[in-house]
């Protein structure tokens, strides 16, 4: 099911992401120790929604299956939740 464009970048700003304006917004992942990391992804700056197949390519570059990154961005998994995914697939 899309997501509005808005409410994935306010998500992904709450659990950690930071952002990076350039011709997209690029959404760069630092740990809690300000060591950046190799998870990123990014939103064109177009659309307002983010359809089906974008938001499984965000959860690639995110280092997480689509239903974990749904659950990223609609709040029952928490920064902390999501640091232990990565940390548990060697991402982190």
């Amino acid at each position: 099911m899309p997501r509005a464009k808005r409410v994935v970048e306010a998500s992904l700003l709450a659990k950690g992401f930071q952002r990076a304006n350039t011709h997209h917004r690029y959404f760069v992942y630092y740990t809690v120790g300000g060591v950046k990391t190799a998870v990123r992804t990014y939103t064109s700056q177009g659309a307002g929604e983010i359809d089906d197949y974008l938001l499984g390519q965000m959860s690639k570059q995110c280092k997480i299956t689509k239903s974990d990154f749904l659950q990223l961005v609609d709040c029952p998994l928490s920064q902390a939740g999501y640091e232990a995914l990565l940390q548990q697939s060697g991402q982190i």
